[in-house]
């Protein structure tokens, strides 16, 4: 025991007297580390930290790691510090790896490994000590806000290291903010972001969200629901007739009107006119028995709260009684439709086709009986058909043949 007390102390001294050789000799040559590698370490406050001293090509030349401050923290696998905080992960003729847990941000700063060389050879290894912000706060100018207002919302991400960035979402559309880094006494940062812009009513009841990037920490962000309030949206349902609305039905109209606050007047007019007066109005509902054409006109329905008010309007035509064939029904809502009138076109066609069809038949009829007159003679007519003069034709028609006793008719 007493023999490795002694060579544990006398390894500790030598890393000293070596120490101050190097420094000496460091001054009369340049640094060189083409044979000595490290690698610069990011780390969150509280964490383990690792830090290696590789070498490339080893020649059996003593390797040490020493603090920011150029304190020896390892010896070869020796650690002549007193800071159970650091231990050996691992050491070889080629390696020097030590871990540091539990950082914190007192240990950041330029750690040296050492190459006992000639001349000898440094390499730098950096710790930065990564410490993530505060939850984020997020603040909001208005609680409830009206359609078509502007609003203004901040959000906050305290003592962070290094500084973070904001982002916002309003649902699923990302909007710009406004930053602003302040450097606290303990030097660290804290950013706040503002954001403003105008609301619709689609925005009721959307999430807009504040998210904050930062090295140590992932997906951190803080959300506020926006509420907004607009005036009513208003409708007019036909409830009865499905069709066309004629002389002597009954109509029944449904006012149909969502807002935020909800609507609580609902109220009935006609455009240029009065309602008829016997018009039964029940909250939204309007209803009118044995309707005429006199009732012809605009209805609106009104609807209001306290951000504005909104109306939609029916038109109403009233149709003669229906005849006995049904037109197609479709809603007389808006003024659509009108009077259906016989087609006078076809009807003119229909007479046209008529016509000519008769004529064509009497001029058919008209060349047959042309065709066939004078085609019957009495057997008398024979004779004066062969007749030389007309003398002879007389005497041959009146009975000129002495052999003949009685006429005879021949239909040819």
């Amino acid at each position: 025991m007493a023999n490795a007390g002694c060579g544990s102390l006398a390894t500790i001294l030598f890393s000293f007297v070596f120490q101050a050789a190097l420094l000496k000799g460091a001054a009369q040559y340049p640094v060189v580390s083409q044979n000595l590698v490290t690698d610069n370490v990011s780390v969150v406050e509280g964490e383990m930290a690792i830090i290696s001293c590789r070498v490339k090509d080893s020649d059996d030349s003593v390797i040490q790691l020493l603090n920011p401050n150029r304190q020896t923290i390892y010896f070869r696998d020796m650690r002549p510090l007193k800071d159970a905080r650091f231990q050996l992960v691992n050491f070889s003729e080629n390696e020097l790896r030590v871990s540091l847990s539990n950082v914190s941000l007192s240990d950041e700063g330029r750690y040296v490994c050492q190459l006992y060389t000639d001349p000898p050879q440094e390499a730098y290894a950096d710790i930065t000590v990564l410490i993530p912000p505060g939850n984020p706060i997020i603040e909001a100018r208005d609680e409830v806000l009206s359609e078509g207002n502007e609003t203004e919302m901040t959000c906050t991400a305290m003592s962070s290291k290094p500084a973070a960035t904001i982002r916002w979402m309003k649902g699923d559309k990302e909007l710009p903010g406004k930053p602003r880094v302040e450097l606290t006494y303990d030097k660290m940062y804290t950013v706040t972001s503002r954001l403003t812009f105008t609301v619709n009513k689609e925005d009721d009841g959307v999430p807009v969200i504040c998210i904050v990037d930062h090295p140590a920490v992932k997906d951190f962000q803080a959300q506020k629901y926006l509420e907004v309030q607009y005036k009513p949206e208003v409708k007019i349902v036909v409830e009865f007739p499905q069709g066309l609305t004629r002389e002597g039905e009954n109509l029944e109209l449904t006012c149909q009107a969502k807002g935020k606050p909800q609507p609580q007047l609902v109220s009935w007019v006609k455009v240029d006119d009065d309602v008829p007066s016997h018009a039964v109005i029940t909250g939204g509902d309007l209803y009118i028995e044995n309707l005429n054409k006199s009732y012809n006109g605009t209805y609106r329905c009104v609807a209001s709260n306290s951000v504005g008010e909104s109306f939609d309007d029916y038109i109403l035509y009233v149709y003669d009684t229906a005849p006995s064939t049904e037109p197609a029904a479709h809603d007389s809502r808006a003024g659509e439709g009108a009077p259906r009138t016989v087609d006078h076109a076809v009807i003119g066609g229909v007479v046209a086709v008529v016509v000519f069809a008769m004529l064509c038949l009497l001029i058919v009829l008209g060349r047959y009986f042309a065709r066939h007159k004078g085609t019957y003679f009495t057997h008398e007519a024979k004779g004066a058909d062969d007749a030389a003069d007309a003398d002879t034709a007389i005497i041959n028609a009146e009975g000129g043949h002495t052999n003949s006793d009685e006429k005879k008719e021949y239909y040819i």
